[in-house]
């Protein structure tokens, strides 16, 4: 059952999938299986894995016992992606995060919980396309730019010279910054 407007279930077929099976006679893809362990000479060089299948349940993957399967593999690329952007930046600055834990800041703003600290792209909308990254990026730069005018304006009007200008905040952020 998956009813609108529940992203669509498909199964889709890739060119590159359709090739392998018409030259294997079998679909390429294996799902619902972790690697159990890594298997190596006594050179340490890698020979193949093991796999285990797996059974998705409300606690997480449940390994089915009896599945083991060993691959032959001399080379083992890792596409692991991620939740969230490590924690110890926003920890040591105080920043809020949102419910998936990303750096909070409204999208075209990109201003965070501190004063002068703005975010945007992986870090602020998780995990996603490179152009939305480089789309943010610039939207950060003009916020930035905006940002610093007005503190540049503020500072001239209220005749101010204080050493740091707008970037004194910064430092009482915190002590490694």
């Amino acid at each position: 059952d998956n009813p609108w407007p529940q992203w669509p279930r498909v199964f889709g077929v890739d060119y590159g999938h359709a090739e392998v099976q018409a030259v294997f006679g079998k679909d390429p893809r294996v799902y619902s299986v972790m690697t159990k362990e890594f298997i190596g000479d006594n050179d340490g060089n890698l020979k193949g894995l093991v796999t285990q299948d797996v059974e998705i349940t409300a606690k997480g993957p449940r390994a089915i016992e009896g599945s083991e399967r060993e691959w032959p593999a001399d080379l083992v690329v890792l596409s692991m992606g991620f939740v969230s952007p490590e924690d110890y930046i926003s920890q040591e600055l105080g920043l809020d995060l949102d419910q998936r834990n990303n750096i909070h800041a409204v999208y075209g703003d990109y201003r965070t919980s501190i004063e002068g600290v703005f975010a945007g792209g992986d870090c602020r909308r998780g995990q996603s396309l490179v152009v939305w990254a480089i789309h943010e990026g610039r939207g950060v730069a003009d916020s930035c730019d905006a940002y610093l005018r007005q503190k540049r304006e503020d500072e001239v009007a209220a005749g101010s010279s204080a050493a740091g200008g707008a970037f004194a905040n910064l430092s009482s952020i915190s002590p490694n910054i």
